[in-house]
Parts: structure tokens; C-alpha cells; sequence
């Protein structure tokens, strides 16, 4: 298997983490556990000595500069701090400095690496009980929203713009999504179809700093965490500029299909109604926004097809999306 996580490059990691251990003060007892591949490998590490469990994301190489990296974390200890959402705590190194530099023994490149505080809690059902925490959710994305219309960006603040030139343009950032996985003729013939319509309806719509600011931009399920009657949202790592109502695209990654999604999308507008406006022309533009999202996940499924979830998706993702497409088209996608 080629490509990031290949296996050889996945248990280099692992003797990378090992190494990087005293960075954190973590004794050599500590036991590390592959907890997840996606754009970032992130490890369970468990001290037995001190008691300290982390989590430990070793960041993709080339995609998150350390400033970008920063500026994620200083947004969400500013979020923890005006008490906006509850999410996991960064956790500096020995030295002070959030993020540590893990090399190899290999030659292959040097990894930024962030150790956050373990929090408790699974992530929710997608089918069993989802409409309750998707309330909790719209309640919780419009406080962040809120403070993000409020927060003053520190000078060197530096993280992606997620428009849709970004998303399915010519350089994307995940990449062509002709690419798809198991993309045929006619599925190319209805996304080139698709993509002006939804275009329009976004350059429609506007950028206007009412409707367009930093978001999480990744509320998918695997990035909620539910305890008992707490929702915690983790994660941080594509927060940037964006449409506001993308993020309740982003929030049913890879459930764009399912039959209760209508259900998710009262339940969350009803949520941050609760907490901020959602107009009745915000509302009717979430559909372009989930069927872009959409578009966009079959390029990133393409573009990292060595990581087991993209494997698992696979080909009947791609067909998914040009059903999803061919509806909205159709005017039949959440109407």
C-alpha cells in the first residue's frame, strides 16, 4: 500500500511517538494506542507512573503549517475560556510550547505533534436517538458561531479559507473530485452539471461577515463526544473560513444519504434558533451546502484512499454523491 499511512510509515510513527515521549514528561511505562487514521494519525497515550492520559495528534505532513496549528489552538482555548463549548484542553510539552516536533529514525520528515487532555464520552448514534443531540448540537455551533462574530483575531491568526474554489476548484485542497472513487462517465456528466448550479446559488448567497466567518468546519459524528447528558465537540484540526450554515453540512458527513437527515436538519435548526437568528433564507441554502460538502468528502475520500475509512466508503460513496447531486438538481434533496 502506497501512500501517508502506509504500513511501514504507520509503525514509524508509532517509534516516533515512543521517542517523543519525554517531550510531554510521560514515563517510558506509558502505553500507546492507535486510536485513528485520517488527515492526522492520533495516538492514546496512558501513563501508568503519573496517571496522565492524552491524546496525541501527529499531524499529516504539508497540510497545517505550525502557524496555521497554532492559531486552531488559541481559538479553541478561547472557546474554553469564554465558555462557548466544552472541548478538549491542549496540553503543552515539558518546554512550554504546545506543539513538539517528533523526528525519525528513518529520514522520513519531521511531524508537529499536540497532546490534548482525554475527555470521556462515545461518539452518538447516527439512526438511535440522533434528532435529541442534534438539538444539543445547533445550540452549541451557534455559540461558537456567536463567538466567533465577536472574538478579535490575534495578528498572526493564519487558517484556511474554505470557499468553493478551495473545496472543488482546480486546486482544491483535498483534491479533483473526478478523481472519485469508482467516478464513471456519467457520474462526471452530472457533478459538471451540479457544480454551476450550486456556484451560483453560493455566489447568490454571499460572503458577507454576517453569513461568512471561522467555523469548526467538521461536526461530523466521529468529532462529538456524548457523556451522559453532555455533548462535547472535539477536534479542531479544518477549522477556517466559511459559510456559517456549512458547518450543519459538515455535521452529517458521511450521512448525507440516510432517511432521517430531514429530522437532523429541524433538530439542529431548532437548537440555534434557541441560541441566534437563522433566517428564512440561511435555512433554504443548506442543501447546496450539504450536497457541496458531499462533493467535497468524495475528493478527500479519493485523495487519501490509503486510510481505511476511505476504503470503506469507497465506491458506493461516489454513487451516493451523484444520486445526492442528481436530486438536488431535481429540487428533491431535503424539500
Amino acid at each position: 500500500m502506497n501512500g501517508e499511512y502506509a504500513p511501514e510509515v504507520v509503525a514509524d510513527l508509532e517509534v516516533m511517538v515512543r521517542r517523543g515521549l519525554p517531550c510531554w514528561a510521560l514515563s517510558p511505562r506509558t502505553t500507546i494506542r492507535l486510536l485513528n487514521l485520517s488527515e492526522n494519525a492520533t495516538f492514546g497515550l496512558s501513563d501508568p507512573v503519573g496517571g496522565c492520559e492524552l491524546v496525541l495528534r501527529v499531524h499529516r505532513v504539508g497540510y497545517s503549517s505550525a502557524a496555521e496549528i497554532r492559531s486552531e489552538l488559541a481559538w479553541i482555548n478561547a472557546l474554553r475560556a469564554d465558555g462557548a463549548v466544552e472541548t478538549a484542553m491542549p496540553v503543552p510539552g515539558s518546554n512550554g510550547d504546545l506543539i513538539q516536533t517528533l523526528s525519525s529514525t528513518t529520514g522520513r520528515q519531521a511531524r508537529h505533534a499536540v497532546a490534548f487532555e482525554r475527555l470521556a464520552g462515545e461518539e452518538p448514534d447516527a439512526r438511535v436517538g440522533a434528532a435529541r443531540w442534534f438539538e444539543r448540537l445547533g445550540a452549541l455551533t451557534a455559540k461558537m458561531h456567536r463567538h466567533a462574530k465577536s472574538w478579535r483575531l490575534p495578528a498572526d491568526f493564519r487558517r484556511k479559507r474554505w470557499d468553493f474554489s478551495a473545496m472543488v476548484g482546480e486546486r482544491g485542497y483535498w483534491g479533483p473530485w473526478r478523481a472519485g472513487i469508482g467516478m464513471d462517465r456519467r457520474g462526471v456528466a452530472v457533478l459538471e452539471q451540479a457544480l454551476p448550479c450550486i456556484a451560483q446559488r453560493v455566489e447568490q448567497y454571499g460572503a458577507d461577515p454576517s453569513r461568512f466567518g471561522l467555523i469548526h468546519a467538521d461536526l461530523r459524528l466521529a468529532n462529538l463526544l456524548v457523556d451522559g447528558e453532555q455533548l462535547r465537540i472535539i477536534d479542531f484540526d479544518d477549522c477556517g473560513f466559511s459559510w456559517f450554515v456549512y458547518d450543519f453540512a459538515t455535521a452529517v458527513s458521511f450521512i448525507e444519504h440516510e432517511p432521517n437527515v430531514a429530522e437532523l436538519l429541524a433538530a439542529w435548526v431548532q437548537g440555534y434558533r434557541a441560541i441566534a437568528p437563522l433566517s428564512a433564507e440561511e435555512l433554504a441554502v443548506i442543501p447546496t451546502f450539504v450536497i457541496l460538502r458531499r462533493i467535497l468528502l468524495t475528493a478527500w475520500l479519493a485523495s487519501h484512499a490509503e486510510v481505511p475509512f476511505a476504503r470503506q466508503f469507497g465506491a458506493e460513496y461516489t454513487a451516493g454523491t451523484v444520486r445526492l447531486a442528481q436530486a438536488l438538481l431535481d429540487a428533491r434533496f431535503l424539500n
